[in-house]
């Protein structure tokens, strides 16, 4: 059966999206052909205002309408502690649980060697310029448990050493509601290692 271009088209530019292959992006076209206009326009004029309307703060390097973004500018941040991320979909992530009130520095990816990612292409020169400028206390280093991770968590640490100022890392083990049962053996040796008073 041939396909009309425009849709064939549709699908080859969706299924170029992270976690969609080429069923789902031939369903999400077919579904989007079928929208009202008045709904179809909203979501290309969302999608525009995204590349057009968002920029990364000049500051910490999170997403931001303005050139500082809003937990930047915020004076009931604490700005003492910096909680250094990979991406800023790791903020969003961070600030659903509520639970940290700090600054942020978005260093735009990890340490990968083979994929070409080096400390120049990260934003870590940005980072060690505000620590020299900012009373940091503390940086939390809230980045992927994998190999690359890893490595950048240690390259940081080491960069950060001389300057006295107190480095940590997020926990690591075993989710809650998580069952023993079902937990790889690295997860499970974290969560003893990393285990606490109770």
């Amino acid at each position: 059966m041939q396909i009309a271009k425009p849709l064939l088209i549709a699908i080859e530019e969706l299924s170029k999206l992270p976690s969609i292959g080429k069923k789902t992006a031939q369903r999400l076209a077919l579904y989007l052909l079928k929208t009202e206009s008045e709904q179809f326009d909203s979501l290309i004029e969302a999608l525009e205002d995204l590349k057009t309307k968002l920029k990364f703060c000049k500051r910490c390097f999170n997403l931001s309408e303005e050139d500082l973004c809003s937990i930047c500018k915020s004076n009931k941040r604490d700005g003492e502690k910096i909680c250094v991320v990979e991406e800023a979909s790791d903020v969003i992530a961070i600030e659903k649980t509520h639970e940290y009130n700090g600054l942020y520095h978005v260093l735009g990816g990890v340490l990968s060697p083979l994929a070409g990612t080096t400390p120049e292409s990260l934003k870590i020169k940005e980072f060690l310029r505000r620590l020299e400028k900012e009373s940091i206390k503390e940086i939390i280093l809230a980045l992927n448990p994998d190999t690359e991770g890893e490595a950048t968590a240690l390259y940081l640490s080491k960069l950060i050493k001389p300057l006295k100022i107190k480095v940590t890392r997020i926990a690591r083990g075993l989710p809650i509601g998580g069952d023993l049962e079902f937990a790889d053996e690295a997860t499970i040796g974290r969560a003893i290692i990393n285990r606490s008073d109770f």
